[in-house]
């Protein structure tokens, strides 16, 4: 599978549009790292506990989104974008979308 943030694959032509793909997931580190990751904050530097938590969120909601493009036989996935929302303290919700299309090579 093909997963691009532009709109064209290069070397490929689109030959169909299957329509909007996403995948999504809602995430939260246990009480533990949430204690660190409130005393990093009074001496500041990377969260490296929130950061983890949102790199494993883009890992999923893109795994997510590429099954459901899979389901509808797409080749590829274009103008992929992320959206990230903090659902409650601690817990944040990514979303990964993009449009499924089919192939064909450039003539």
């Amino acid at each position: 599978m093909i997963i691009v943030n532009t709109d064209f694959v290069p070397g490929h032509q689109i030959s169909e549009c299957l329509g909007l793909v996403r995948g999504s997931t809602i995430r939260a580190k246990h009480l533990g790292k949430d204690i660190m990751a409130g005393l990093r904050t009074i001496v500041g530097g990377e969260i490296k506990e929130y950061a983890e938590m949102i790199m494993e969120c883009r890992n999923e909601s893109l795994k997510r989104m590429e099954d459901q493009a899979e389901n509808l036989g797409a080749d590829a996935v274009i103008n992929v974008r992320f959206v990230t929302a903090q659902v409650m303290a601690g817990a944040a919700e990514l979303l990964a979308y993009g449009t499924a299309v089919k192939l064909a090579p450039c003539e």
